[in-house]
């Protein structure tokens, strides 16, 4: 595999970047989820679609144990 950067990318004079400024995140896992507009429009932020999701969980929880699936 060839080095395609080309010898002009001097990466020490870049100013701006911190290394590793994301690894504690990634490192934790992360799961990324694009919402269709109007969907994400009904939640003011990530809490709110995490409420209603276990809210969602627990009535599919209870309709599958009404029915002894």
């Amino acid at each position: 595999m060839e080095d395609e950067l080309l010898a002009e990318y001097d990466f020490a004079q870049m100013e701006g970047g911190v290394r590793g400024k994301y690894v504690e995140r990634y490192r934790a896992g992360t799961n990324l989820v694009l919402l269709d507009p109007d969907i994400a429009q009904a939640f003011p932020n990530d809490a709110a679609v995490n409420k209603a999701l276990r809210m969602l969980i627990q009535v599919a929880q209870r309709q599958q144990s009404n029915t002894g699936e």
